[in-house]
């Protein structure tokens, strides 16, 4: 008997009267792992109701307690790491050391949150005229939402959760349908932390849940990360009701090559940079830029080392690079490779040939690699969210910045070179909100902000660090005299 999840309301899983569900499939051997209800409006409103009821005992509740719960929730999801990174595995399709460091990414954002009473200190001038003092202290702000996405099942929803109730708030999670596995597990070890009933709530379901949160006005915050058109839809959205809102939207990531690289390491970073996750991260680098006489060597290394990587199920300890996490996703590769050979790129390494023997109806697609790609072509500019790159040769760095700056997103990108002048020249002068120096994957620790630009983010405050910290808190000034 397959299990149909529960939401956690108000301190207690209870079972959605929706006689609606989604299957929740493994995408290396397509079996059905649990079934996730579409939650009614009703649930959603009732969640709210919890969260808003519960806020302000939290929110008086002093942040060096606060953190306790987060001190024994850290406990926990280390007593639990090996447990939750195999249901990454399952539910989502990335290999056993990338779900790993998926669910450590996370458990680092719980120890940042564990130093939220240093974080909330606000600030006094004593006689800003004669004998009037005047402060300013951080309050949170109530019911905050995070709509999380599935290719970091454990990640992104340890993004927002744990800042967001530490600053004071009280929180609903709203998993992707794809992979609420892990969701429901980490949400039961903070139950299991002790965190008071309708501080921490989790809903299930799809768009009509989200369409309920981002509708209330007892919610005061929403933090999502997905597409751009439902970036800008939710930042829309959340404007109508004064909500805050951080949008993390898609990416189209360049990475530069200097022909005075190291080849050997710059290789082995561009191969993890686009196919580590099977390319499903918006730090994914896509777009390769090699310049001048770097050309020839790092098209020939690239695709060497893409044709060798060991695809296969991601429990299998041999595997380098799993499945596509859906069939929508596979389908949506295949038609950007499709689109590639229509509009003339050159097709150097076909992911459409590879077929797993030991899964073979699982999501498996390769590494593709397109060269000669032009400016003027789709898989040049729209992200595809897969093992997918493209090669496109510039004269000089300043052709290279140019060719990164055309992108309308702003995410990432990075520049591989043993020149210091060439490193600060591309940094200064890249629209991205994310540089990497030698660096494939440019992904900000917990204590910095994840800094996306352009059409990549929606909002003013970026998740994690002390932007996180404003984001979840507003500043009350008291300005004060006594006679």
């Amino acid at each position: 008997m397959v299990e149909v999840l529960k939401n956690y309301i108000n301190g207690e899983w209870v079972e959605s009267n929706s006689t609606e569900t989604l299957d929740v499939i493994n995408p290396a051997t397509l079996e059905v792992l649990a079934k996730v209800p579409k939650s009614t409006n009703d649930e959603v409103k009732e969640a709210i109701k919890a969260a808003k009821e519960a806020f302000w005992e939290w929110r008086c509740t002093p942040p060096s307690t606060r953190v306790r719960y987060l001190f024994e929730f850290r406990s926990l999801l280390d007593q639990n790491f090996e447990e939750i990174s195999e249901i990454i595995v399952k539910e989502h399709g990335k290999i056993l050391d990338e779900a790993r460091g998926d669910l450590k990414r996370g458990i680092e954002t719980v120890e940042l949150a564990c130093g939220i009473p240093m974080m909330m200190v606000g600030d006094i001038e004593e006689d800003v005229a004669k004998g009037i003092d005047e402060a300013y202290v951080r309050e949170p702000l109530g019911v905050c939402v995070g709509l999380t996405p599935y290719n970091f099942p454990a990640m992104i929803p340890l993004w927002f959760l744990p800042l967001a109730v530490a600053c004071g708030n009280t929180f609903i999670l709203k998993p992707s349908s794809q992979v609420p596995l892990t969701a429901k597990r980490i949400v039961e070890l903070a139950e299991e932390a002790g965190f008071p009933p309708g501080v921490i709530n989790l809903v299930n379901g799809s768009r009509n849940v989200s369409d309920v949160l981002l509708s209330s006005y007892d919610v005061k915050a929403v933090s999502f990360v997905g597409s751009t058109p439902v970036a800008r839809h939710i930042y829309k959205k959340a404007a109508e009701t004064g909500m805050r809102a951080q949008c993390q939207g898609q990416a189209k990531n360049f990475i530069v090559i200097m022909p005075d690289a190291d080849m050997k390491s710059t290789i082995a970073s561009c191969i993890t940079s686009a196919c580590g996750c099977t390319g499903q991260r918006c730090l994914a680098g896509e777009n390769f830029i090699p310049v001048g006489e770097a050309y020839e060597p790092f098209k020939r290394a690239l695709v060497e080392a893409a044709s060798k990587i060991k695809i296969g199920y991601g429990l299998d300890p041999e595997t380098q690079m799993g499945p596509l996490a859906s069939k929508s996703q596979l389908d949506k590769v295949i038609e950007y490779i499709e689109k590639g050979v229509e509009e003339g790129a050159k097709l150097l390494l076909d992911g459409r040939k590879f077929k797993c023997e030991k899964y073979p109806n699982g999501y498996f697609i390769g590494p593709t690699i397109f060269d000669e790609v032009t400016p003027d072509m789709t898989i040049f500019k729209e992200e595809v969210f897969g093992p997918f790159m493209c090669i496109r040769k510039a004269e000089s760095l300043d052709e290279a910045i140019e060719l990164a700056n055309s992108s309308i997103y702003g995410n990432a990108a990075s520049i591989f070179t043993s020149n210091g002048k060439h490193a600060r020249e591309f940094w200064y002068r890249t629209d991205a909100g994310n540089i990497g120096v030698n660096i494939g994957v440019a992904a900000p620790i917990a204590f910095f902000p994840f800094s996306g630009w352009k059409e990549s983010f929606f909002g003013d405050l970026h998740a994690q660090a002390m932007d996180a910290v404003e984001f979840y808190t507003q500043k009350k000034v008291i300005i004060s005299r006594w006679f």
